[in-house]
């Protein structure tokens, strides 16, 4: 389903029934990252997924873009879809949105889970973004798909699970460029950290503990400025556990939105 909302189009899928949770994934992927959590998750809660701005079947503006913006977008399909609050689990690029957006708008938020993400961007970090954006313009999204992978996936599971890495690895090169270089210049400027005591929302904090991209530190540092803020390392897994340790995702996420 699509929706028109702070001025893109916006595909979403909604499933299940009870209170809202809002799915946001990882960047250069899309909704589809989490259908198994999804159907999980149906069977108590209305789960709302839906494509970032430039990813997927949402519209692909020329960026950069901004956190404000950004949150702008959730914020406008919420509205559209008259939902008032919602918990929101965030992955990666979509826990920076989640940090946003419990300082924008907690009074939207229910609780808040934060998975494999960071809330500072150092600037030393800038030249490697830029990089990774004049890559895809210039070869593609497909130049990021080995790369990614390795970072995404510890060794022995990308070598167990060859379906999923042709699976997620598809994901990558079907980005958008602008997307990805879109939401590449939004990230560069995350430094939220300080602000983050002031977030009065139930938080859960997850992470792998093999994860080389948004390392477990990084973690800490968000579950200790969080007031009451809980930290969850979860073994055997690099950047995207809720795939690679899928039933242990699952429970704390259960557990924690019970």
């Amino acid at each position: 389903m699509k929706i028109t909302a702070n001025g893109i189009d916006i595909r979403y899928e909604i499933s299940g029934s009870g209170p809202c949770v809002t799915l946001a994934h990882s960047l250069a992927t899309d909704l589809t990252l989490w259908d198994e959590i999804a159907t999980a998750l149906a069977q108590r809660f209305t789960v709302l997924r839906y494509d970032a701005r430039g990813h997927g079947q949402t519209s692909a503006p020329q960026g950069p873009y901004d956190f404000p913006q950004l949150v702008g977008d959730l914020v406008g399909l919420l509205d559209a879809l008259n939902i008032e609050r919602t918990h929101f689990v965030g992955l990666s690029m979509g826990g920076m949105l989640g940090q946003h957006f419990a300082l924008a708008a907690p009074q939207r938020l229910d609780k808040l889970v934060l998975v494999s993400t960071t809330s500072r961007i150092p600037p030393e970090a800038r030249a490697l973004w830029d990089e990774r954006i004049a890559t895809a313009r210039t070869q593609g999204m497909v130049a990021h798909v080995d790369a990614t992978l390795a970072r995404w996936f510890t060794a022995p599971y990308r070598s167990a699970h060859p379906e999923v890495m042709a699976r997620v690895g598809a994901l990558v090169a079907a980005t958008p460029v602008a997307g990805f270089a879109g939401w590449g210049g939004a990230i560069c400027t995350l430094d939220v950290t300080d602000k983050l005591k002031a977030v009065c929302t139930p938080t859960l904090v997850v992470v792998g503990a093999d994860d080389p991209g948004t390392p477990p530190a990084l973690s800490q540092t968000i579950a200790a400025t969080i007031p009451g803020a809980h930290l969850e390392i979860v073994p055997d897994a690099s950047h995207q556990l809720v795939i690679e340790q899928a039933e242990t995702f699952r429970r704390l996420l259960a557990d924690f939105l019970a």
